[in-house]
This record gives structure tokens, C-alpha cells and sequence, in this order.
């Protein structure tokens, strides 16, 4: 029967001595299934017959990603495979992640049913963060789970005007927003005073970060959305707009920030028995003693 998944690519977070065990036994096993196993060029070197590629392209010569890291990794990976509608699993060697539920130990127990294809399907939306000036178009970035814009380099607020779809929202003074997908919605927003959104969700939540009004809220509103911010100064300021801490710097008084759902989403595999709340309770410590 032919293998659902015959060119895999590992992605591994760079520069951790625990990867390379990991990465050496997932090329075992997958070998040893008859899959073709190609590899992120700044990881470890694993055998002459893996191919080495640029994380940038490496997606796009595969029909499954399996990152080895933690949740940080595997945003990093998400935002390359989504332009070529690539599935991902996550391998998890930190704590327990939302995105990477799978440990080194149970690579032959929950790795192997998915690529037999006994898995579940979680599509997430991401992001797209535009900086315009001048009317054009001068910074474009995706993220997984959020878009901050935030004062940089500077002890005063910033004031901020929000519009969805064209409607005006509000102004405020704050020390920025968060604009998180239900992905990110247990990420920045949470720490931030923001609600947790489930996965399935078709939704986005704008949080406050101290704004100088309490009655500032978080939002939730619909992922079709188009949200455009600009600033309400009358003398320059120093922001900075972050893609899932990819930062952009120098944002200017004058410039627009439009964000709104990306084309693609990105599709990730989990076992058969994957439970969200469950994952919501270790990682929380919900009704711990």
C-alpha cells in the first residue's frame, strides 16, 4: 500500500544538544518505513542520503513536517509550510505545548498511526500584519498566533485608533493591542487579561495591553474581519509591530497597520485521541488540589 506521506521533513530547533537523539531516531524509524527523509539545512547532519534543504523552501519538496522542539519551533516551521498547504506534527521536548503533543518516547505509539493515517485534523488560521506608507505597502509578515503593535523605546503611552471592516471601534491610550487568533489566544493574550478561544473557532480577540482606561476591554470578533490601526499622535513616536516576535521596527506616526486572515491556514496532525481541555488543564493546572 503506498505511504501517505512518502517525503517527510524534519525541522529541528536550532542550536538544542536534545534534538539531535531525537532527530537520529525519527530518521531510523521513518527509513526504516520507506519514506524519504529530508531535513532543515541548520540541523545536525544525519546520514549522506538526507537531503539538506533551506527551511524557506524545504516545505514545498515534502507532503508532511514534523517539528522537534517546542511550541516557539513550531510557529517558526507553520509559517513556511502554510504557503504550500503542508500538514505538521509536533515532537515535543520541553514542557507540554498546545501545538507539539507528542514526546521522543512516543514516537512509535502516537508518530506511527498518524502516518498510517489514524489521525485528527486541526486547521488554524493565521495572520497577516501589513505596514503601509504612503500608501504603499513597505512590510508584510504572517503570524501564527498574534500581531502586537506596542510603544518601543519610549516611557509614554500610545494612541491608538482601531477601525473593523471601515467602523470605527475606539481610540485609546495604551502601552499597545495584541491582535491574537484563538491559536495565540492561550499565547500573549492570556497573560495579557485576554479570554482563551478554542481552536475551532472561526474568531479573533484585540486586547489592551495597561491601557490608561480601565473600560478598555478585550474584543472578540469574527476572523473575517479586516482590523486597520493607526496612531493618534501629534508628534513622532516609537512603536514596534511584532509577527509571533518576529519584530518590525520602526514603525512612524503616519504609517497604517492592517491585519486580517491569511489565504491559507495551516493544518496540523494530532493523534487520534488529542483533547484540547485536557491539555487546557495540565498546562494551567486546572483542578489541581
Amino acid at each position: 500500500m503506498p505511504s501517505l506521506f512518502p517525503r517527510i521533513g524534519l525541522i529541528g530547533k536550532p542550536g538544542d544538544p536534545g534534538v539531535v537523539g531525537t532527530l537520529k531516531e525519527l530518521h531510523r524509524l521513518l527509513k526504516y518505513r520507506g519514506h524519504e527523509v529530508l531535513i532543515d539545512n541548520r540541523s545536525e547532519d544525519l546520514s549522506a542520503d538526507v537531503k539538506r534543504l533551506h527551511i524557506d523552501t524545504l516545505a514545498g519538496h515534502c507532503d508532511l513536517l514534523i517539528v522537534i522542539g517546542g511550541d516557539g519551533t513550531f510557529l517558526m516551521a507553520a509559517r513556511t509550510a502554510a504557503d504550500f498547504d503542508i500538514p505538521i506534527v509536533g515532537v515535543n521536548l520541553g514542557r507540554l505545548g498546545f501545538l507539539v503533543d507528542i514526546s521522543p518516547e512516543q514516537l512509535a505509539s502516537r508518530l506511527e498511526p498518524i502516518l498510517d493515517g489514524h489521525y485528527k485534523t486541526d486547521e488554524r488560521c493565521l495572520l497577516q500584519a501589513e505596514i503601509i506608507r504612503d500608501g504603499h505597502i513597505i512590510h508584510r509578515q504572517t503570524a501564527v498566533n498574534e500581531v502586537v503593535i506596542h510603544r518601543w523605546v519610549t516611557p509614554s503611552m500610545i494612541e491608538i485608533v482601531t477601525t473593523i471592516d471601515g467602523i470605527y471601534l475606539n481610540t485609546q491610550r495604551s502601552d499597545g493591542v495584541i491582535i491574537a487568533t484563538p491559536t495565540g489566544s492561550t499565547a500573549y493574550s492570556l497573560s495579557a487579561g485576554g479570554p482563551i478561544l478554542h481552536p475551532a473557532l472561526n474568531a479573533l480577540v484585540l486586547v489592551p495591553l495597561n491601557p490608561h482606561t480601565l473600560s478598555n476591554r478585550p474584543i472578540v470578533i469574527s476572523d473575517d474581519a479586516e482590523i486597520e490601526i493607526r496612531f493618534n499622535q501629534t508628534r513622532q513616536i516609537n512603536a514596534l509591530v511584532t509577527c509571533d516576535h518576529l519584530e518590525i521596527p520602526d514603525v512612524s506616526i503616519g504609517d497604517k497597520i492592517v491585519i486580517k486572515k491569511a489565504d491559507k491556514p495551516i493544518r496540523i496532525l494530532h493523534p487520534e485521541h488529542h483533547d484540547f481541555f485536557n491539555i487546557l488543564r495540565s498546562k494551567l493546572n486546572w483542578s489541581g488540589g
